[in-house]
């Protein structure tokens, strides 16, 4: 049912076999597209990104309750009130 496909790298330009087996593979996990870079850029892209468990950017904020300096993980919008870990506890109690 599957052949094996010729493409080309979308990165490096290389061309790379879309082998039978791996699109059966793709077709069992329901995925539509099929690869557009090699298995080295592939590779590549993925050593580069930063872990998902790696640091947080942390954003600077004023806490609405108390007035602490704090830090929060997310970019604070003006129309919201920000509060420092301790205010956010006991607000949740």
């Amino acid at each position: 049912m599957y052949q094996d496909k010729t493409l080309v790298c979308r990165d490096c330009g290389v061309e790379f076999t879309f082998t039978a087996g791996e699109q059966e593979f793709y077709a069992e996990r329901g995925f539509q597209n099929e690869p557009s870079r090699c298995k080295d850029c592939r590779q590549n892209r993925k050593a580069n990104r930063p872990a998902a468990g790696g640091p947080r950017e942390m954003h600077s904020a004023v806490c609405a309750q108390c007035g602490a300096q704090t830090q929060v993980p997310f970019l604070p919008k003006t129309d919201r009130p920000i509060y420092c870990s301790e205010c956010f506890s006991a607000m949740r109690r």
